[in-house]
């Protein structure tokens, strides 16, 4: 019997650190995926700004599941003009422009679909879909992060488990989710502070 699993994982920070090493820092989530303990590898793919997550943990039965996520990702500058300055147009604004008025960045990452078959439960590998964001705002000299990401993931129930009502087994199985993603979020900007001045969890 196949199941639906989510987990959810977020955080703020403040990274006393000026917002372009900051960004510059965070936009490569190569990196800082690295920090996250079931993270095994992100690779890039034939499309552009899309990649390839590989995720192992290990289910109650001891036994390693590999999870596969297509993510494609997406960045966006926040930019505020002077209230006395109009633009219509984004394709207006210079690069100075741009550079003089950018107060944050938002990173998005998104399921991108592909047609190939990835799951294969006999060999414990396994399919997710992740959407998450990654939103960084200049505060003076130091930086605000926001972190927020979301998975689902399908995966084949052991027949021990099937004689759990599957609403109590969906919910059970969701908190757990949640807290192995908090756990690993958390761990993995301990990681990133290594590489800064000082990060404030908030």
């Amino acid at each position: 019997m196949e199941m639906d699993a989510k987990g959810v994982s977020k955080g703020k920070w403040l990274f006393h650190e000026e917002f372009d090493r900051t960004a510059e820092y965070l936009s490569n989530h190569k990196k800082i995926l690295g920090f996250n303990p079931f993270c095994y590898s992100v690779e890039d793919t034939n499309i552009e700004n899309v990649y390839r997550w590989h995720f192992r943990v290990t289910d109650p039965q001891n036994n390693p599941l590999e999870i596969i996520f297509f993510v494609e990702q997406v960045d966006e500058l926040l930019v505020e003009l002077p209230e006395d300055m109009e633009c219509t147009d984004p394709d207006e604004l210079t690069d100075e422009m741009i550079r003089q008025y950018t107060v944050g960045k938002k990173i998005y990452w998104k399921h991108y679909p592909v047609t190939s078959r990835i799951a294969d439960p006999e060999k414990y590998l396994f399919e997710g879909k992740a959407f998450g964001e990654l939103e960084m705002h200049r505060v003076k000299n130091k930086t605000r992060v926001h972190f927020d990401l979301k998975i689902d993931v399908r995966f084949v129930l052991y027949p021990a488990f099937r004689i759990v009502p599957k609403k109590i087994l969906r919910s059970m199985t969701n908190s757990t989710m949640s807290l192995i993603m908090q756990t690993a979020t958390n761990m993995m900007f301990n990681g990133i502070s290594k590489d800064f001045k000082k990060i404030q969890h908030l």
